[in-house]
This record gives structure tokens, C-alpha cells and sequence, in this order.
């Protein structure tokens, strides 16, 4: 007998504003599409198959990898289990691989919350609150909330993982590559993190002078990124913006609140096609790789407290 099953991403739920329209989905409580006056904003993914490149998904209770797998947190040693087998580190947390709960749908607007499971990686009970939420003029911004209920501490951190859609659709490897190319990128960042061939830090260096420079929205070029910025530029009000502007003339600015301390940079460059998306990662962060392992900007959330990260994702088109 043939069954009629849902997508393997579990409820699709769109919500509209202006000529913004969102579909966020059950599973990891991911952005599978965003548009704006008709044109592809993100790089949507097919929700009838894995989701490639991570496209759209939050990834908490940590973001990147983590060495090993392994971790000390105040006294005691945890491991996540081993998912990049090539550079035997783990990565992207555990927020994306589960079905998360309905608890608000309005026409512009959906809440969504997920609670860690008890697993001896993480036996931190952490309950998280993500919503979605569209205008017409500001577009798209998203309110990642987590509360730690239990009695201990627990570490965190978190990223989104938006790719930003290139304003074509070219197929071959070579293609996408200079479509990406064609594309302005800046990152108001005045240090980038240093990586092994297991895309682990092992320093920091100035941009000033480098190709790591994006201060300028210069063209990204032909040019291979998967790497973090830090030491951001933040504003006044504690905010801070990347901005991706593609040949089309169609600008898109990222932007997130004083929690976002790096910005992750992946263009895939020189990936199978198959795999690659027709776009740019442009990923704010509040801790950038082995967060877990280093300390570095690792949040600690204590028993009955929440951290609270705002980011927001706007569309104009300026020429």
C-alpha cells in the first residue's frame, strides 16, 4: 500500500509580509526559503531530501565543530559524538537533527521550542524558544531564546546558517563559482581566525592588508572562503551588520545583536555542484569554532537565566 507521508522536514510553515514571504520548517525549526518581491533571498532547500550544506538550519548548542568531539565544562569531561569523520571533529550541535514543537502561526509570524535531550554530550537542560517574524519594511528577523532549566550551568553558543542566494542559477561548479565571484561582501571585522586543514583555530591575524580584508565591499572573486571574522564592529545600539550585495543590485544585510561576536564565511568553492549551493554562507555567531574546547566568547547560561540573540535579515534593491 502506498503511503502519503509528510516532508522528510517534518510541517512547512509559511508566513507573509509585504513583499517578503518565509517557509520555516518542523524539523530543527530551519528557514527553508526566503524571498522578496518574488526573487530568491536565501538558497531554499528541498524538503524532501537531506538538507545540503546545512542550508538554513540553527545550529546550537554550538555552532562549527569541536575538536575530537570533546569538551571540558567546570570540572568534567563530556563527548559529542563524531559526525565530520574526514577531520574527526563534531559539528553543528544537536538543534537541527529534531523535530520542533508548534507553539504560535500567524500570517507574518511562528514560534517554535525545542528542549535538549538528556544525552551524556550535553546533560544540560536547556529550553529553547525560536521565533520568526516578518515586516513588511525591516523583513525578516529572528528571536533565538535559551532557558536553562535545569540546576547546573551550561555552556552555549549558536549560529544560523543562511546561504544567500547569488540572484542567478547557473549548474556547472565553475559557474556558481563566478556568479559567487561577481557578488560584494562585506564583513566590518578587523581580525580573521587562523585554521588547520581541520578548519580548527590556531590564531588570529589582522585583516589589515590581506585577502581577509572585507571592511570594503570589495567582489569576492575567485577566491575560496570557509572562515570566521571576529573583533566586529558593532554600533551604538550593540548591533552589528554583514552585507552581501549581488549583481542583480539586490543588497542583503545580516544583521545581529551584541551576542554575535564572528561572522562564518562559506562559499564552496570549487564543491561538486551537486552539493553546492548558488550562494554564500554569511553565518552570524556568538563563538566561532571549538568554542567548546577554547572558552573563547562561550556563553554560560545559569539555572533560571536565558541568553537571548536577535538577528534580522533585510532586502533592498539599490540600483
Amino acid at each position: 500500500m502506498t503511503r502519503i507521508l509528510p516532508p522528510w522536514v517534518g510541517n512547512e510553515y509559511t508566513i507573509h509580509a509585504g513583499e517578503y514571504t518565509a517557509i520555516v520548517t518542523e524539523q530543527g525549526a530551519g528557514l527553508e526559503r526566503l524571498e522578496w518581491a518574488g526573487k530568491e533571498i536565501t538558497v531554499p532547500f528541498n524538503p524532501h531530501g537531506p538538507v545540503s550544506a546545512c542550508s538554513g538550519q540553527i545550529l546550537i548548542p554550538y555552532p562549527n565543530r569541536i575538536e575530537d568531539g570533546e569538551y571540558e565544562f567546570e570540572g568534567h569531561t563530556y563527548r559529542f559524538p563524531i559526525d565530520e569523520h574526514e577531520r574527526n571533529n563534531s559539528i553543528h550541535g544537536l538543534g537541527y537533527r529534531t523535530a520542533w514543537k508548534l507553539e504560535a502561526l500567524t500570517s507574518h509570524s511562528v514560534t517554535l521550542t525545542w528542549r535538549t535531550p538528556n544525552l551524556a554530550c550535553y546533560p544540560f537542560d536547556v529550553f529553547v524558544t525560536v521565533t520568526y517574524s516578518l515586516d513588511s519594511e525591516t523583513g525578516l528577523s529572528i528571536t533565538i531564546d535559551a532557558y536553562n532549566n535545569g540546576s547546573t550551568n551550561a555552556p552555549w553558543a549558536l549560529a544560523t546558517h543562511p546561504w544567500l542566494a547569488n540572484g542567478r542559477h547557473s549548474e556547472t561548479t565553475e559557474e556558481m563559482d563566478a556568479d559567487n565571484g561577481a557578488c560584494r561582501l562585506t564583513i566590518p571585522a578587523s581580525t580573521h581566525v587562523q585554521v588547520n586543514d581541520r578548519l580548527l583555530p590556531v590564531g588570529l591575524e589582522p585583516v589589515e592588508g590581506t585577502r581577509y580584508d572585507l571592511r570594503n565591499g570589495d567582489p569576492i572573486g575567485d577566491q575560496s572562503f570557509d572562515d570566521a571574522w571576529t573583533d566586529l564592529d558593532h554600533d551604538a545600539d550593540g548591533n552589528v551588520s554583514a552585507i552581501f550585495t549581488r549583481p542583480d543590485g539586490i543588497e542583503v544585510t545580516i544583521t545581529g545583536d551584541e551576542t554575535v561576536t564572528s561572522f562564518q564565511v562559506c562559499n564552496g568553492y570549487g564543491w561538486d555542484s551537486a552539493k553546492k549551493p548558488a550562494g554564500v554562507a554569511v553565518e552570524p555567531q556568538t563563538a566561532y569554532a571549538n568554542a567548546f574546547r577554547s572558552g573563547k566568547d562561550l556563553i554560560v547560561i545559569k539555572p533560571g537565566e536565558s541568553s537571548v540573540t536577535n538577528l534580522r535579515y533585510s532586502t533592498r534593491q539599490i540600483n
